[in-house]
């Protein structure tokens, strides 16, 4: 049977398997996110230990994920000290030898839901990421999304009413995006307080469903998705999720005729079947892809 490497490799931490699927994950080792020379070698030290036949990288982006660029597999314009320019994929293909898989960790996430979790068996999906930042990614037509470059879905722009939310948004690059107004931080610098300790109760909550519905409103409208998976340490508060959909539906307001929003929106907005791990579990399906 082959065996695969799977990186889910984020801003602040590396997760690093080797397996085949939900089912067979034999060992996974977890690091901090430090220099590249520093992570990169880890990451090399951990896979040379064990035979395998290809490896999946889920980054951070932005990257770039065109297998005929001259640029392919490298970390491109990201905020991240000292990432920039890196030239990921090919720094693990020249040590180990084998095949590399290589996309954005929100990408992979997608292709591990479609292949193992909530997305199995759709055509067309997303899958967005409300964390210490936001992204998004999915699959059209069978195929997961690359254009440009990739998607940025969290790099939209939501109606901000400035008489409700004063803030101005933590984006370094756009202020009031969706990832400006609704990622962790945000939230944190906002209300002085992390998602974690924030309760149910709290007015906070209401503030970000509005813009997370205000953005697959407008998801739902361009993409047409058959299901939208919502993962990231936010989306930990499940408490969100009706607010969400409830708010979504209002937003719609019975345009889209899909029985799917009209009477079924459980089950169209909903958490990630393979809960923390779909980015680590599409990493296994991006080497697989790829050998």
């Amino acid at each position: 049977m082959p065996l695969w490497g799977g990186v889910e490799a984020g801003g602040t931490k590396f997760v690093c398997a080797v397996g085949t699927g939900p089912d067979d994950v034999r060992d996974e080792v977890r690091f901090p996110t430090t220099t590249p020379d520093e992570t990169l070698r880890r990451t090399i030290d951990y896979f040379e230990r064990y035979e395998l036949d290809a490896v999946g990288i889920a980054s951070f982006g932005p990257v770039d994920p065109e297998s005929s660029s001259a640029t392919f597999g490298y970390i491109t314009t990201t905020p991240k000290p000292g990432w920039a320019n890196t030239d990921f994929a090919g720094y693990v293909r020249q040590a180990l030898r084998v095949p590399i898989g290589f996309d954005t960790d929100v990408n992979a996430a997608a292709l591990g839901e479609h292949r193992w979790g909530a997305a199995q068996g759709l055509d067309t999906f997303i899958y967005l990421t409300i964390g210490t930042g936001i992204g998004g990614g999915g699959i059209v037509n069978g195929r997961l999304m690359h254009g440009l470059i990739h998607p940025e879905m969290g790099h939209i722009r939501v109606r901000r009413d400035p008489a409700r939310d004063p803030f101005q948004g933590s984006c370094p690059f756009h202020g009031d995006c969706l990832e400006g107004l609704a990622a962790g931080p945000a939230v944190e610098a906002r209300w002085g307080a992390s998602t974690e300790t924030l309760p149910p109760s709290h007015p906070a909550w209401e503030l970000e469903a509005e813009y997370l519905a205000l953005a697959l409103s407008d998801l739902v409208c361009v993409l047409s998705p058959q299901r939208i998976v919502m993962g990231g340490g936010v989306m930990e508060q499940r408490h969100l999720f009706p607010q969400i959909r409830r708010r979504t539906a209002e937003l719609l307001n019975g345009y889209i005729q899909s029985p799917s929003i009209l009477s079924s929106i459980d089950g169209y907005i909903v958490p990630p079947g393979l809960g923390n791990r779909s980015g680590l579990l599409g990493a296994f399906a991006l080497a697989e892809n790829a050998s």
